[in-house]
């Protein structure tokens, strides 16, 4: 793929961005060694890779789902609000 100014023209309209006139040529030059970079990696030969294929055959280590409460927790937020009762945090009435 060829990056040019019509293309860097087209991702600035995508994505509301402006580059200046001075930039220009540096993000062109920039964007194509990107584009570059990414087509080397089709040029890998992944035909006996496992789709799942992973570097650490590890799992993510899970933790026990153990429910656990503190009312400390909450008594100490409820604590800090300017106004409060029964559990619950009092605010101002917004909607008439």
């Amino acid at each position: 793929m060829q990056v040019d100014d019509a293309l860097l023209s087209r991702l600035e309209k995508l994505s509301f961005l402006k580059v200046s006139e001075d930039k220009r040529e540096e993000i062109i030059s920039e964007l194509t060694e990107i584009v570059n970079f990414v087509d080397n990696l089709s040029e890998l030969d992944t035909d006996g890779v496992d789709e799942k294929f992973a570097m650490n055959d590890n799992a993510t280590p899970l933790r026990a789902d153990k429910v656990s409460s503190s009312t400390q927790i909450n008594d100490d937020i409820l604590n800090n609000a300017p106004n409060s009762a029964d559990h619950f945090f009092i605010v101002p009435k917004i909607i008439e």
